[in-house]
C-alpha cells in the first residue's frame, strides 16, 4: 500500500511517499515542493497542484494524509497555508483518494509518545522508525514523514 503524506504550505510543501508492506513502513521518497515567492499566489498554487499531481501519478496512493492547520497568532500565514491545503484537498477529491488529517499533537503523540516532543526528537524517531541513514531534511519533509508514521500507527 502506498500513502502520500503532505505538510501543507504556500512557500514549501513537505511530502513523503511511504510504502507499507507487511505493516512495515518504508520511505520511497520525500522532499519539498517550493514555490517562487516572486510569483502571484494563483501561480504558486498551480505549481503546487501540478507537482503534487505528478507525484500522485507516479506513485498512486491508497490514502493521502495531511497535517491539520494549527495557528494561534499569524493570520496571514494561516491564510496562505489554508489556500495550499485547499489545493491539496481538491486534488485528492478529484482523484477520489481518501484524505485523513492529523493535528500536530496527534503526530507528536503517535511518534514519540509525548505531545510535547521537539523537532529534533521527532526527527530522530522518524529516522529510527523508517530506517533512514540520516535525519530527514528539510523540516517540512520531516514533518510530512511524521504524518506518515502517525497515519500508519492509527490505521493499524
Amino acid at each position: 500500500m502506498i500513502v502520500i503524506v503532505i505538510d501543507p504550505g504556500l512557500a514549501r510543501v513537505g511530502y513523503g511517499v511511504i510504502a507499507v508492506n507487511n505493516q512495515k513502513p518504508g520511505a520511497v521518497c520525500y522532499g519539498c515542493i517550493e514555490s517562487n515567492k516572486d510569483r502571484r499566489t494563483p501561480e504558486r498554487l498551480l505549481h503546487i497542484y501540478t507537482e503534487l499531481s505528478a507525484l500522485i501519478n507516479k506513485y498512486p496512493p491508497a490514502h493521502i494524509a495531511v497535517e491539520k492547520l494549527f495557528f494561534t497568532k499569524n493570520i496571514t500565514s494561516a491564510m496562505s497555508v489554508s489556500e495550499a491545503r485547499g489545493v491539496i484537498l481538491l486534488l485528492a477529491e478529484q482523484q477520489q483518494i481518501p484524505v485523513t488529517e492529523y493535528t500536530p499533537n496527534q503526530l507528536k503523540q503517535a511518534i514519540t509518545g509525548s505531545g510535547r516532543a521537539d523537532k529534533r526528537q521527532m526527527q530522530e524517531m522518524i529516522m529510527r522508525l523508517l530506517h533512514l541513514s540520516e535525519l530527514p531534511r528539510p523540516d517540512d519533509a520531516a514533518d510530512a514523514l511524521s504524518i506518515a508514521l502517525c497515519h500508519i500507527h492509527i490505521m493499524r
